[in-house]
């Protein structure tokens, strides 16, 4: 056991020397950060977290983790490079080195805070270490809780590089949804930043779908039922986040805010106004209001950068991008209660196909055990309209359900 003890110090203490000699970290990704979007206005103060978010989605790889400052998101540690094959998760073996690595550096950071609280002469590795601390824009107060703030964020870049491509295909649509209720089309951007545009994303909270909306919200903004749960229909969620977003918008005058509600809530960011107006910045440095943590303060800033890396696609992946064709289906609504056999039989498409295009069904409808209710979207395979029309079935097919058409989504 004390060889073990032994063998496990001389690691953690080589960590620790490891950390504070260290380089610095990679610059801030290599776009520049337009300040002057009357919309989506970007204040001084946040480019720092903006530049770390474009380094997270398309800099950093998910090999690659930064221990940071999560505060001071300019004071980046190091960034280390994961040993051994890399998946989605973490081996056992990548898990022990990264925490080897989180603990070493935190030591280091709270005997730096010791020191320097208490006035006693650093070595010239604490001394690199607290001018990296106090070059950041947390200044000579970054000091007090570094430890406290200590950080790990995975890159991001192949998750959201295939966020990019899967976009292809909703871009245009999501867009169209977003300008027909008079809101900023950028809003399109937002699956970026909450689901990398993966609608089967679900969060450990419960929130679901490509647009992450959590039940209680989903409700008040989509069908969402014991047959359909509209989360997982791209377009319909869309148009939901539209209705949540211009009614957030219309509560609280700003676009940062509303986009931030869409994580903290309207109310929250109704009271952040109330402390700090409409200063964005401000609220992020100041507003300390209940479970207004990081992923609340640094909402709009990673919606900033999720942004200008879609809009600048080949500089920050010059190796290429095979986005996806858009969006081409026939939509209808439902006139009545239907079954699913019934509907896939009007209009002649087999129900495991139907079933496969409308993920918003859930398994008591797709097994017939309930009928989809009326107004329920259904999807249908592209050119299925027409070929009904052609044999002229459009009538009987017209008696359960009115087209939709993509191009119009009413």
């Amino acid at each position: 056991m004390r060889l073990r003890l032994r063998v496990f110090s001389i690691i953690l203490t080589t960590l620790v020397l490891a950390a504070c000699a260290s380089p610095p970290a990679p610059p801030p990704a290599r776009i520049p950060i337009a300040s002057h979007d009357a919309v989506f206005p970007v204040p001084p103060a946040l480019q720092p977290q903006i530049a770390f978010w474009q380094n997270v989605y398309a800099v950093w790889g998910r090999s690659q983790i930064a221990l940071h400052d999560n505060r001071y998101m300019d004071l980046i540690y190091e960034v280390i490079t994961l040993p051994g094959e890399v998946g989605e998760g973490y081996s056992a073996d990548q898990k022990t080195y990264l925490k080897l690595r989180y603990e070493g550096l935190n030591t280091a950071l709270r005997q730096l805070e010791s020191k320097t609280a208490a006035r006693a002469p650093l070595t010239p590795n604490e001394q690199a270490l607290a001018n990296r601390i106090q070059s950041s824009t947390g200044g000579p107060g970054a000091m007090a809780g570094a430890s406290d703030r200590l950080r790990n964020q995975r890159g991001m870049r192949e998750r959201f590089k295939r966020g990019l491509e899967i976009s292809g295909r909703y871009d245009s649509v999501f867009r169209q949804v977003f300008r027909e209720a008079g809101l900023p089309e950028d809003l399109a951007y937002l699956p970026h930043v909450e689901s990398s545009f993966q609608n089967h994303a679900a969060s450990s909270v419960g929130a679901v779908g490509m647009w992450q909306f959590m039940p209680a919200t989903a409700r008040q903004f989509m069908m969402m039922n014991t047959a359909v749960d509209e989360r997982r229909d791209p377009v319909a969620s869309a148009q939901g986040a539209a209705k949540y977003l211009g009614k957030a918008h219309n509560r609280l005058d700003s676009w940062p805010l509303a986009i931030t509600s869409y994580n903290h809530g309207v109310g929250g960011m109704a009271r952040a106004k109330s402390e700090w107006g409409d200063d964005m910045a401000a609220i992020v440095k100041n507003y300390s209001g209940k479970s207004f943590g990081f992923a609340s303060r640094n909402f709009y800033t990673e919606f900033l950068a999720a942004r200008n890396i879609a809009r600048n696609p080949q500089q920050f992946f010059p190796e290429g991008l095979s986005y996806e064709s858009p969006l081409n289906l026939d939509r209808i609504r439902l006139r009545q209660t239907v079954a699913v056999s019934t509907l896939a039989s009007y209009y002649e498409v087999n129900s495991s196909e139907l079933a496969a295009l409308n993920r918003a069904w859930n398994p008591p409808a797709q097994s017939g055990r309930i009928p989809l209710p009326a107004g329920t979207m259904v999807w249908l395979p592209a050119g299925t309209m027409i070929r009904l029309a052609q044999r002229g079935a459009a009538d009987r097919a017209l008696v359960l359900a009115e087209p939709v058409s993509t191009a119009r989504l009413r």
